[in-house]
């Protein structure tokens, strides 16, 4: 039960304070860290292969370490440390937050909501209306929700268990996979592009990692939704989406809310659907909320299993 409290104390920290300013964030850190990759180099692939090896297996290592050598003097700081480990490495109240007031700028000042979108999704949006304001609000909170949250969450739970299947303390294992993977997303973020090939190794793990996480995603929203039916019903758009991963949760809430999700000149989710409009936005991050805490209960539940 020791287990389940470091992921109650992610949550209960998730609640309270939502996300460290980043001047204080980890994450932060390792994001500069990261920059310093982030240059012309005369053989990109094999810099960041290196990269993409030794950077999140670091912080995953430090911060694992961390957890080990606490449980030797004190249990319970273990899992506090652990439990503050997995909150550092999760987001959900800032993201739905930040989708709302996007959401809710959209129809009283739409400059407002296209500069607010900068925060949620990386796309030029000087000249998208108000509706594709509000769709890519919908679209980021729905992705994000695996990228921001599961992901970490699931990675926790997973590393735990193989930890637990050798003998091995579970809650370091746990705290340095869920560290892992926010790395890997975090470079990904960063250096995912195409036209940064030093970035290439590093989307192609991320790739491999948010396979799973992404579609619990999807299944998650779907419940959340009352729509269990929407993840079939997403599959028949996603061949458009250049992303193999996030096209799960963004089409599912496109097909539990019946509107169109649309980055234009790029991907059409639902096209028979209507743009959201402001109510319809609004709800869907909530949904994203219920599915976040469905996410919180499903890893509770989940560390139980590693005994």
């Amino acid at each position: 039960m020791l287990s389940a409290l470091a992921v109650a104390v992610a949550g209960g920290l998730e609640l309270v304070i939502g996300e460290p300013p980043t001047r204080l964030h980890p994450v932060a850190w390792f994001g500069r860290l990261v920059g310093t990759v982030d240059r012309e180099w005369d053989h990109p692939l094999a810099v960041g292969t290196l990269a993409a090896t030794l950077l999140p297996l670091g912080v995953a290592v430090v911060v694992g370490g961390s957890v080990a050598l606490a449980a030797t003097r004190e249990p319970l700081a273990s899992v506090a440390l652990a439990g503050l480990a997995l909150f550092l490495t999760t987001s959900l109240r800032s993201l739905l937050s930040t989708a709302r007031g996007v959401i809710a700028d959209s129809d009283a000042d739409l400059p407002a909501a296209r500069d607010g979108l900068l925060a949620l999704a990386g796309r030029d949006a000087g000249a998208l209306s108000a509706g594709e304001v509000r769709s890519a609000a919908v679209e980021s909170a729905s992705e994000n929700l695996a990228d921001g949250l599961v992901a970490s969450l699931a990675a926790f739970v997973i590393g735990g268990l193989l930890a637990a299947s050798v003998g091995q303390p579970p809650l370091p294992v746990a705290a340095g996979t869920a560290t892992w993977v926010k790395a890997v997303n975090t470079m990904d973020s960063m250096l995912g592009y195409r036209s940064k090939r030093v970035g290439t190794p590093a989307a192609r793990l991320d790739d491999a990692v948010m396979w799973l996480p992404a579609r619990v995603s999807a299944l998650l929203l779907a419940i959340a939704c009352g729509s269990p039916q929407s993840v079939a019903r997403a599959r028949s758009w996603l061949d458009g989406v250049p992303s193999p991963n996030s096209g799960w949760p963004m089409g599912t809430a496109a097909a539990a809310l019946d509107v169109r999700l649309e980055k234009p000149g790029v991907y059409v989710l639902n096209p028979a659907g209507g743009l959201p409009d402001v109510a319809t936005a609004k709800r869907s991050v909530t949904r994203v909320g219920v599915a976040g805490v469905l996410a919180y209960l499903l890893a509770g539940l989940g560390v139980v299993a590693w005994f």
